[in-house]
């Protein structure tokens, strides 16, 4: 099985899905056959933000329920090269177990460089479902008490699903705002907060955001997207060192 990720977070609203498709862009950017699989049933977004909503037809419910065949629910995005998406089902009702998820990610994975699974926000059923066939978690997280809180929770979680491998992505990072609020110290305080070992800290890029709400890449050298080719070449084993925070 090759390289299958989840990327979760505690809480709603922290930017799990942008990084989700910004990391998957900046993978295939490397060269890399890159799978995203979006597990927010009734939710979806990754649809939208790769350019496949309006040829979307199959979704994951449709490949479980052995209506289509897999290659025909996985759709080629129109954002970049390389990358790939199996859309969410339609409703919750349709949340795939865990038990098929392992089954039909260990399918898929035989032909790609990266799964990248986009959990739904929280620790329920469909959490559950999305972290089943992972061997890695990325947990997003903003810098602030309560995200922070929600994702020393799902840490545990991730635990008791026995993902021990886990990364901790601080994500729309702003120098000026951290310091002006006050919740924590320094960078090393908001990691003890969450109990995971950093891999990336992703700063507040409103060129990210708007590229993915209108379906495009950001400009290469935006901050955001500079800070997630930094994260895909760690994941890829390569040793990339931490820009100073005064630049974010």
């Amino acid at each position: 099985m090759n390289a299958v990720t989840v990327i979760t977070s505690g809480k709603g609203g922290a930017g799990k899905s942008t990084i989700t498709a910004g990391l998957g862009a900046a993978l295939a950017a490397r060269g890399k056959r890159v799978l995203l699989i979006d597990c927010d049933a009734g939710l979806g977004c990754l649809d939208h933000m790769l350019g496949v909503s309006e040829r979307r037809v199959f979704d994951i419910a449709d490949v479980v329920a052995g209506t289509v065949e897999p290659d025909k629910a996985v759709y080629a995005s129109s954002v970049s090269p390389n990358l790939f998406l199996l859309p969410a089902a339609g409703t919750e009702e349709d949340v795939v177990s865990p038990d098929i998820m392992r089954e039909l990610v260990g399918v898929f994975s035989r032909f790609y460089d990266h799964v990248l699974i986009d959990s739904p926000a929280g620790i329920g059923q469909g959490f559950l479902s999305a972290v089943a066939p992972a061997r890695r978690a990325m947990l997003i997280a903003t810098p602030d008490p309560v995200c922070l809180r929600d994702t020393a929770q799902t840490r545990i979680r991730l635990q008791e699903a026995g993902v021990e491998q886990q990364r901790l992505v601080i994500n729309r990072f702003s120098c000026f705002d951290f310091r002006a609020q006050g919740y924590y110290r320094d960078l090393d305080s908001v990691i003890d907060a969450a109990g995971v070992r950093l891999i990336a800290v992703v700063p507040n890029d409103p060129q990210l955001a708007a590229a993915c709400a209108n379906a495009r890449l950001a400009p290469p050298d935006s901050p955001g997207t500079m800070a997630l080719a930094r994260l895909a070449a760690r994941m890829e084993g390569n040793q990339v060192p931490l820009p100073p925070l005064e630049k974010f």
